[in-house]
């Protein structure tokens, strides 16, 4: 695991990009900007708990998908919290926008067609294929509460029950990949517990790729005041995951760890 990291850390221009990466990369970036600053002016007063500041988070998604989906992954089964789902819905998962911008009329009622759950709480499924790997890939979002991190063992059951029924016994096939809050992640003990069942054997899916947003503030908590430890994510260290920290100010870097985190889970290195 050690030499794994080294390779992709140490090694000279390996988080280089070329010229058609980064074309990708700008176009997924303006459609991520874009779509934000539209919901911002058309709806100013509607709670719809953007990603400004982090809009990287969705060329980092596509691209975990389209490395796992280029080594064999079909399914990938995606839990999150509010922060960004109205994006990953329209961007990552290609909602129609049409459906998703009809959930801010203010004239819907819960028995008006869908759940009358509110619009960042709503999950889909959708399948497609990878333009980039010319692939069939299965995406699903699952929908959750206000409890953020309750959705954790929901996806990992999911990801395991998907695996038993397809016969991908090695976790080879359908992923899991669960996006959190720095505050949530640290702060709520369900994402503890989902951890250490990671890895038994009547639980495990192979691994999951964790991303965690954060934006300093826990909605109204202060780091200070809400965990012991330096970081969020030491959470992790109990199973030895590889925790990777990057600035969503660089996105060439956030394309890299993108990288190291697919290739890794792709490869099954374990410490």
């Amino acid at each position: 695991a050690r030499e794994y990291m080294r390779k992709w850390v140490e090694k000279p221009g390996i988080s280089n990009m070329t010229s058609e990466e980064k074309r990708i990369l700008l176009a997924r970036l303006v459609r991520s900007t874009r779509f934000e600053e539209y919901l911002a002016k058309k709806w100013p007063s509607e709670k719809r708990f953007g990603l400004e500041g982090c809009e990287v988070l969705i060329p980092a998604m596509k691209q975990i998908i389209d490395i796992a989906n280029s080594r064999g992954w079909i399914v990938f089964v995606i839990g999150m919290p509010h922060r960004g789902r109205l994006n990953v819905l329209a961007n990552v998962c290609r909602k129609e926008l049409e459906k998703l911008f009809n959930q801010f009329n203010p004239d819907l009622t819960p028995e008006d067609e869908g759940s009358g759950d509110v619009k960042y709480h709503l999950g889909m499924y959708h399948r497609r294929t990878n333009h980039l790997t010319n692939k069939e890939v299965e995406l699903s979002v699952v929908a959750n509460p206000s409890h953020l991190e309750a959705v954790n063992p929901v996806v990992c059951g999911k990801v395991r029950a998907t695996q038993f029924f397809n016969g991908d016994s090695e976790g080879k096939k359908t992923m899991a990949i669960l996006l959190h809050g720095d505050a949530a992640y640290s702060g709520q003990g369900v994402v503890y517990e989902t951890m250490h069942l990671s890895d038994l054997p009547n639980y495990t899916t192979g691994g999951t790729i964790h991303i965690v947003v954060n934006n300093q503030v826990g909605f109204t908590t202060d780091p200070r005041f809400s965990r012991s430890s330096p970081y969020c994510t030491d959470v992790a260290k109990v199973v030895n995951a590889p925790i990777l920290h990057v600035n969503a100010d660089d996105p060439e870097a956030v394309m890299h760890v993108c990288n190291v985190a697919a290739n890794w889970r792709a490869t099954g290195v374990r410490t």
